[in-house]
């Protein structure tokens, strides 16, 4: 078996020796291979590949010139003992004379493997396997979604489908959607091996979308302006710049819901990734929706609604909302999740039920939401949804929500009906979250009720130049040491907290008016450096931790989750 990990690899080449290919679709659950043994700073997919040619003990691999991670994965691998390892030039350019450099390039590639192989090459067999890989002119979906960007590998892939199943995937990554388009020339009879290779590099360097790597770029907007297009899923990989600076100028020319997520190609952020995927596909439904009014369903007619539950599962907390078919709030409750979301959530209901006077039968719809939603049993809709619909319904005029929970924080921008226009989300560290507070809070000695109200106490400014919760901690005990004055820590924390948020704000294009959810809104200190930070006021109500289980409650008064 032959491995390889780029669109460029000469798949058909290798068909020519009756050799079987395969892509590599990496998708580790750490780097302990690659961080013993590589730089800490290369790109997760060059991490991802040691790792796999480890796990899966491979002997064959061929990689191509697209980036310097791959160079550097290329020298760390030769160091593992690969029976056979290539490195191929891929050029810049898509000229004649890049196609011609190619080509003998190919050729010493055929050649090296020959030898090492002692198969026969047959330029038959690879000729007909590049007419097999090329598509029928213009055959796309019918509707479907982009994923674009770096490689995005089969995990990502499945994630979008199962948010979204009503549209197709098409795999638009750098180590994807490998068909060519048609050849304008097909081989003559008695070609020559050097003809075949000339024919086949330009196939190759022209008949596929170009990366980003090329110096030329512009087929790539091609790629966004098919009519069957509904959304795009852009995804980059930290290290991986050329895909970075595409994203920026496509966010500003595209039409349809444009999604940009990071990952490392590991599962380790799969909550969050889930969340994301998940958000944008309720915004391209309800975009659907309101291009054609009347087309989602029901299955109860509102009125018969009597009582709606809205169950915001939490990292921290649990928190519930009871509403009546008037959209008043008859109970509620915060408790702490604990151990278990199933049983937290239970111990929530219970607890808004008794402060409704009602019982669990009075309840028609109970909706869920938050991280651990999909371990209630109920109908279930992303915390960006409900905090949209929350929000809407605590603060009429709101564009632009800030939701800092336990784990993570989120911008949200809506429309003036409370749909989503964008959001946008921390990666998956801690840092600015409910949780660096709580950990800053326990080194202080204080719970965090009483960090709230000290830190208004503050007189000198203190620099907290950490964000990473760890480090934070040690730099909060080196002050205390130093004995500065505990609300002049705080008010550190607080500035600190803000500053990351405002970044977020500044990345979503938020805009007011301002409100805040969640549970660091009861913070006034931060809601205040907040404020001064964006220089406008930033709303707070009493139910802002509320907020996500209002809005689910109010999704399940339409029935249409």
């Amino acid at each position: 078996m032959i491995y390889t990990t780029c669109k460029y690899a000469p798949e058909e080449l290798f068909a020519g020796f009756g050799e079987k290919v395969e892509r590599l679709d990496p998708n580790p659950v750490s780097f302990s291979c690659a961080d013993s043994c590589a730089h800490p700073n290369l790109c997760g997919f060059a991490k991802a590949v040691i790792e796999e040619v480890n796990r899966k003990k491979i002997r064959c691999l061929i990689l191509t010139d697209c980036c310097d991670a791959m160079r550097k994965t290329f020298d760390t691998l030769q160091n593992m003992g690969l029976d056979f390892l290539y490195f191929l030039p891929l050029p810049h350019k898509r000229g004649e004379a890049e196609i011609r450099m190619f080509a003998r390039e190919l050729q010493k590639l055929e050649k090296a493997f020959r030898a090492f192989s002692g198969k026969s090459f047959s330029t038959a067999r690879a000729e007909a396997a590049s007419r097999a890989a090329m598509r029928p002119a213009e055959a796309e979906e019918d509707e479907y979604i982009s994923l674009t960007g770096a490689h995005g590998g089969s995990m990502l892939r499945e994630q979008i489908r199962r948010a979204c199943p009503e549209l197709a995937v098409r795999d638009d990554t750098c180590s994807g959607n490998r068909t060519f388009s048609p050849a304008e020339t097909e081989a003559a009879a008695g070609e020559s091996e050097e003809a075949f290779f000339y024919r086949y590099a330009g196939l190759l360097l022209s008949g596929l979308s170009p990366c980003m790597r090329m110096l030329n770029v512009r087929e790539r907007e091609k790629m966004t302006e098919n009519p069957g297009l509904k959304g795009i899923v852009y995804h980059t990989i930290k290290f991986c710049d050329y895909y970075s600076f595409e994203y920026t100028g496509l966010r500003n020319r595209v039409q349809v819901p444009l999604l940009k997520i990071e990952t490392d190609t590991t599962p380790q952020s799969s909550g969050q990734l889930k969340t994301r995927i998940e958000a944008f596909a309720e915004t391209m439904r309800a975009l659907k929706r309101k291009e054609k009014p009347g087309t989602a369903g029901t299955e109860m007619k509102k009125e018969e609604i009597r009582y709606a539950a809205g169950v915001d599962s939490g990292s921290t907390s649990t928190d519930v909302v009871i509403l009546d078919r008037n959209r008043h709030i008859v109970g509620s409750a915060i408790v702490p999740t604990g151990m278990s979301a199933a049983s937290g959530a239970e111990n929530a209901l219970q607890e808004a039920l008794k402060a409704a006077g009602l019982t669990r039968e009075d309840l028609d719809v109970i909706i869920s939401t938050g991280y651990g939603r999909d371990a209630l049993g109920f109908p279930s809709v992303t915390e960006i949804t409900c905090h949209a619909k929350g929000a809407r319904y605590l603060f009429g005029d709101v564009k632009t929500i800030i939701d800092i929970g336990g784990q993570d924080s989120k911008i949200i921008r809506i429309d003036d009906e409370g749909n989503v226009l964008n959001f946008i989300m921390n990666d998956k560290c801690a840092a600015g979250t409910g949780r660096f507070l709580e950990m800053q809070a326990r080194a202080l000695m204080i719970s965090l009720e009483e960090m709230s109200s000290r830190g208004k106490a503050w007189k000198n400014e203190v620099r907290i130049s950490n964000m990473c919760t760890v480090f934070a901690e040690s730099e909060v005990v080196s002050l205390v040491a130093q004995n500065t004055d505990i609300a002049d820590i705080i008010h550190g924390l607080n500035v600190s907290v803000a500053e990351k948020t405002v970044s977020l704000i500044r990345r979503g294009k938020g805009e007011p008016a301002y409100v805040m959810t969640g549970g660091v809104s009861k913070n006034s200190g931060v809601v205040s450096c907040l404020e001064e930070k964006l220089g406008c006021p930033v709303r707070v109500s009493e139910y802002s931790q509320l907020c996500g289980a209002i809005g689910a409650a109010l999704i399940g008064l339409t029935a249409a989750p």
